[in-house]
């Protein structure tokens, strides 16, 4: 998929806010700092498309993407620490639980985890929730160029054999830096896959 514009439309803090549920949805989840909005930047050749910053908790609501005029890129809140109060911390999860639950035109949800560390147990749990409820999701690792092939290759493996003991199959994993701008076509060609199988039966 080639990324012609890619637009700032709205934020939201509930899904009565959120743009008509019209086009397909790939929304991008995890933990904060996890590298979230480098990778919205990246995926959409945008260097301040997504604002980024290293003060865990910035992104606090959720913000849709107009991507080539056919579907939304959604940036959700972080899960997990961030330096809000416990009340606005709850706050959050309530309203992207329920943005994940009742947005009926959510294609897939990407949850980004952090590829330098074994598997997180909010990370672990968080999937898990999302098998029970049946949510279409895929798995981008990111960071990969902080670590070495071989460090990079065992915690891939970490994270497989952990995920296995709940799952009978594996979700679609991707491997990603933002920085060397690697997974990127990889990303985007399945998002593009699951678009076309989207539009087809509309």
């Amino acid at each position: 998929m080639i990324i012609k514009t890619a637009t700032f439309v709205t934020s939201s803090t509930k899904n009565s806010q959120c743009p008509a549920p019209d086009m397909p949805e790939f929304a991008f989840i995890g933990r904060s700092n996890v590298g979230k909005s480098s990778l919205i930047n990246m995926l959409t050749n945008q260097n301040k498309l997504a604002k980024t910053s290293g003060t865990p908790g910035k992104t606090q609501t959720i913000n849709h993407f107009l991507i080539n005029s056919q579907w939304y890129l959604v940036d959700l809140p972080g899960y997990g620490y961030a330096k809000v109060s416990k009340k606005m911390r709850a706050t959050f999860e309530a309203f992207i639980r329920s943005y994940i639950l009742n947005r009926e035109n959510l294609a897939c949800l990407f949850v980004l985890v952090d590829s330098r560390h074994e598997p997180q147990a909010i990370d672990v749990e968080f999937i898990r929730w999302l098998g029970e409820e049946s949510v279409p999701f895929a798995i981008i690792t990111t960071k990969t160029d902080k670590i070495t092939p071989s460090v990079l290759a065992k915690n891939i493996e970490i994270y497989k054999t952990r995920l296995l003991e709940e799952w009978e199959e594996l979700p679609p994993m991707f491997l990603s830096s933002s920085q060397k701008k690697h997974g990127r076509d990889e990303i985007l060609n399945y998002i593009e896959d699951v678009f076309t199988v989207i539009t087809k039966k509309q």
